[in-house]
């Protein structure tokens, strides 16, 4: 533990050096406020033992600016040293940022007191500290898992809501196209009747990864939408952008390959149709809810005209 102890007295100086020692605490001496301020800068001692009537800056100033070095959450306990003992002075110094004081002549026992005290203040703010960092993280691993699907580990339908809003804002302020693709895995109920719900979870499950290999961009959102629908968010993607993605989507489900003996027509493997809309938000009324309806649309044209394909709506550019 080291102590910064901040006295004109040469005497007083060593006198309390000596205590401190004797405590086995390190003693760092400054004989006036502006090489105390700096040795509090250098050294970050545990405590600090302050002289109140010095040359130059006092004991008052000294506090005030210790308390503005330090940062957000940090306290240093400050002892002001004093052989004033009015009411007045009392409240100054704490107002200034002192926590105790210490009458002159220091006496040894009273000195080990206090220090002991303020290093259970200590321990018990650095155990407070901890724990409040425990939970921040417990905290933000709870927000993060609010916003997960649980079972393929994508964002979850209210992470797409605040996202695809989120995004829609954003791109009527800068003016630029925002593209949505709407996927369903083709046949999934007669898959879940052929060949049981937990092979249906696995077959969302390689269906989720997939897409998100695909992809790529980290301002894109990959979601599960509800039951075997998925969503994708595409910033600035204008519909020669999105048709490629969507295309890519298809391409990489029938590389899985997966098993789908369950339907008469079809490949006999697993494919997902695809619906994607591209609009330029901006229009007075219109939100994020009508690009939702176009991809919808074109979800069911592509579902329409046979599935295992990629259906496309694109609104008219709208003035902000």
């Amino acid at each position: 533990m080291k102590a910064l102890v901040i006295e004109d007295s040469q005497t007083g100086l060593a006198l309390i050096g000596q205590h401190l020692e004797r405590m086995g605490i390190v003693p760092i001496e400054a004989t006036d406020g502006e090489s105390g301020v700096a040795a509090f800068r250098e050294h970050n001692p545990d405590i600090v033992l302050l002289d109140v009537v010095m040359p130059g800056m006092d004991g008052y100033e000294v506090a005030r600016r210790i308390r503005a070095i330090e940062q957000s959450g940090e306290w240093t306990p400050i002892i002001f040293l004093t052989a004033r003992t009015a009411d007045a002075d009392l409240v100054q110094g704490i107002t200034a940022g002192g926590d105790d004081y210490l009458f002159k002549p220091v006496s040894e026992v009273v000195l080990a007191a206090k220090v002991r005290a303020m290093q259970r203040i200590l321990q018990m703010r650095y155990s407070l500290v901890v724990l409040t960092r425990k939970l921040d993280t417990a905290n933000q691993e709870l927000t993060r898992l609010t916003a997960l699907d649980g079972l393929t580990g994508l964002a979850n339908r209210r992470h797409f809501d605040e996202t695809i809003a989120r995004e829609w804002r954003r791109a009527a302020r800068y003016k630029r196209p925002l593209s949505l693709a709407l996927v369903d895995v083709d046949y999934f109920k007669q898959y879940n009747d052929t060949y049981g719900h937990l092979a249906g979870d696995e077959c969302l499950k390689s269906v989720a990864g997939s897409l998100l290999a695909v992809s790529r961009r980290p301002s894109d959102l990959v979601a599960r939408y509800g039951g075997e629908e998925f969503a994708l968010v595409l910033p600035e993607t204008d519909q020669a952008g999105a048709r490629r993605v969507a295309e890519s989507l298809c391409d990489a489900i029938r590389a899985l390959a997966i098993r789908h003996a369950g339907i008469a027509a079809g490949t006999g493997h697993v494919t997902i149709s695809v619906g994607v809309a591209t609009m330029m938000p901006g229009q007075e009324g219109a939100g994020p809810q009508s690009l939702i309806g176009e991809a919808d649309l074109a979800l069911y044209a592509a579902k329409s005209g046979g599935r295992d394909r990629v259906g496309f709506r694109q609104a008219e550019p709208v003035a902000g």
